[in-house]
């Protein structure tokens, strides 16, 4: 068994990498950039060398610099986690090369599935069905929209070497074609190196599903059953869970055996999972579902599968880099009850799930299953990577027990200042359709309009908000009377600023704050037959209550809160990032929804746009440019 090991990654999943290597006895080397030196994985690992600048590019993609910290500090092996270098053929021959273990699959597979186009072919080759599209050579435009048309469209435009959702564009018509190629082989060049792209047939009503696969170098290959990861946004997965609803035996009999046959075609080795596409129009079918890509690593997703086998699947993967052969055989394993895994972001889906970073000056989870996370209280959410701060999972003996564990999970969780999409996966969950099983990968998109509701702060909020500043206006809070009602006489006033509307509050009858088991108090707002209970917290001039996943600030003016506001047509950056394209010029005339700018953070394009008709007045904005958040990019006025 290995003895100590260098983690070649960040975040949650250098955390949960050493969680594991703690409990067999390992000794962990964390690596990091100057924006991580203060992170949760550095603090928690044995030991831990800084690598380089913030940026991906300068720290964690030099595999150099990694390869060079586990010699220096005596690491056995290299675990490279999920994204960064963890599908590099190169870097994985480096670290063997380096006399060091790998703790990932042979170089040979990643350069067999690297790449989606060849993959696809060498599953054709295997027996294994793929998907209608084109995976040539020949990346002309002209030629590229021709094979579209012959396709039919809808088409999907992937990058080859893509992942995480990231150069990938579904175009529904020809006219569109052309630009959505050019943005998608941007991404691809931008997040990859490669802007080599495939194109594959766009199903109408399509599932992701996706087998767990391990194999060992014994040539012992098992799956550990399916996850369904098709309630996803933008191509990016948000729930996902195991196993899939709807799944009969006959099918996940035939399904497992396809990804393990497709494993078997490149001789795996370590932890694997192999992405089917289901056209889920009239159910599961094993005749109507296709391979898509083979991940050559472990998944983020990889906890609901732990959650329905019982497996430690980080454990399996340092036993067989050690040599062991895999702790089970397939008539070993089986499925308990049903797991679900929820992806909490730093983002704000009010704001079209913008990135939101820094200080998380509250964060607090309350009764849940499990929590993956690699970030704290007070740490701070970086532009340099991924938003993702933590996974919550749940585990019920069946589907509507997963589901209820997972909802009331995101009923307790409090994060500010910073946005998440907390409620917003609290409503996915909790939809009607989502609890019946009628998932695909629409499923966002249709029914955006009940996820994504205006933040507008509601009754009960304000009573409990207000009831909490009064509160805080004497210094035993057993004094203070039972209630306040809004706009009513006068006993004691306060004055609160929510979203930019003030308003006037007095103590009454209606809101009782309560004792908790926190730190901080509860507010009960309403009767004993219809109320409402907020968890609070108070900053300063600011207040906060926490209610279904939901975070509302309101702000004390009493004591002093002046906020300036930008005009309307002035479009800020939302978040430190470099600019990509400028697509307009001074005097130009705008329309509303056109794009102005498109701004990069957190590996991903942010196209900012017009709020209304207009002519842009003013631009600060130049291709190239590093932007800070807030910076003012363009300024419009209105059209009269």
């Amino acid at each position: 068994m290995l003895k100590s090991l260098l983690i070649a990654n960040r975040g949650e999943i250098a955390c949960r990498i050493i969680r594991t290597a703690r409990q067999m006895g390992i000794r962990t080397v964390a690596v990091y950039s100057d924006a991580d030196a203060r992170a949760l994985h550095v603090r928690q690992a044995d030991e831990a060398v800084h690598i380089g600048a913030s940026p991906a590019r300068e720290s964690y993609l030099v595999g150099e610099k990694i390869i060079a910290a586990a010699k220096a500090t005596g690491a056995e092996a290299i675990h490279p986690g999920y994204g960064f270098l963890s599908e590099n053929a190169e870097f994985a021959q480096g670290v063997i090369d380096a006399g060091l273990i790998w703790v990932g699959p042979k170089p040979a597979s990643i350069t067999a599935m690297g790449l989606k186009d060849a993959a696809k072919k060498l599953m054709a080759e295997a027996g294994v069905p793929v998907t209608p599209g084109y995976m040539g050579q020949n990346q002309e435009p002209g030629f590229l929209a021709e094979r579209a048309g012959e396709i039919g469209y809808p088409v999907l435009i992937k990058a080859v070497a893509g992942g995480g959702g990231k150069g990938m564009r579904k175009v529904e018509a020809a006219a569109d074609f052309a630009d959505a190629l050019t943005s998608c082989q941007r991404e691809a060049t931008s997040s990859f190196g490669n802007a080599h792209v495939l194109i594959e047939k766009y199903i109408q009503r399509p599932r992701h599903i996706e087998v767990q696969i391990f194999g060992d170098s014994h040539g012992n290959i098992v799956h550990l059953f399916e996850r369904d990861c098709s309630l996803q946004r933008r191509h990016q997965k948000v729930i996902e869970e195991a196993p899939a609803p709807g799944m009969d035996e006959a099918t996940r009999e035939k399904l497992c055996a396809a990804a393990v046959k497709a494993a078997k075609a490149v001789d795996y080795v370590g932890a694997g999972t192999i992405e089917f596409i289901a056209d889920a129009s009239e159910g599961l079918r094993a005749d109507r579902i296709w391979f898509m890509e083979m991940n050559t690593r472990l998944q983020v997703e990889h906890p609901v599968t732990e959650e329905i086998t019982g497996v430690d699947l980080v454990e399996w993967q340092l036993r067989v880099a050690s040599g062991e052969a895999l702790p089970k055989r397939q008539d070993e394993l089986s499925i308990d009850g049903w797991a679900m895994e929820a992806r909490l972001y730093a983002e704000d889906p009010a704001k079209g799930f913008l990135p939101s970073v820094g200080r998380l000056g509250h964060f607090r989870f309350g009764l849940t299953h499990r929590v993956d996370t690699g970030v704290e209280q007070d740490a701070e959410v970086s532009p340099f990577y991924d938003p993702m701060i933590a996974k919550v999972i749940s585990h019920g003996s069946d589907r509507d027990e997963a589901i209820d564990s997972l909802v009331q999970a995101f009923d307790g969780i409090e994060v500010w200042p910073i946005k998440t999409n907390a409620a917003f996966l609290r409503r996915a969950a909790d939809h009607d359709d989502f609890r019946q099983g009628n998932v695909d990968t629409g499923f966002i998109a249709r029914h955006e309009g009940q996820l994504i509701v205006p933040e507008q702060a509601s009754d009960n909020e304000w009573q409990a908000a207000a009831r909490l500043a009064l509160a805080d206006h004497w210094e035993d809070t057993a004094q203070v009377p039972q209630g306040f009602r809004l706009n009513a006489a006068p006993a004691m006033r306060v004055t609160l600023v929510s979203d930019g509307n003030p308003i006037t509050v007095s103590n009454g009858l209606d809101a009782k704050l309560m004792t908790s088991d926190f730190d901080y108090p509860m507010v009960l707002v309403g009767g004993v037959n219809d109320s409402e209970a907020f968890s609070t917290f108070i900053d300063d001039d600011h207040i906060v209550t926490f209610s279904r996943g939901r975070a509302t600030e309101f702000v004390r003016t009493a004591r002093g809160s002046g906020h300036s506001h930008a005009q309307d047509g002035d479009i800020l950056s939302p978040m430190p990032g470099r600019i990509i394209a400028v697509e307009v010029t001074t005097g130009q005339t705008v329309t509303k929804g056109q794009k102005l700018v498109t701004l990069e953070a957190m590996k991903m394009e942010h196209s900012l746009v017009a709020p209304f008709d207009g002519t842009v007045v003013e631009l600060d904005a130049e291709a190239g440019g590093q932007v800070s958040e807030g910076t003012l990019l363009v300024r419009i006025d209105k059209a009269e």
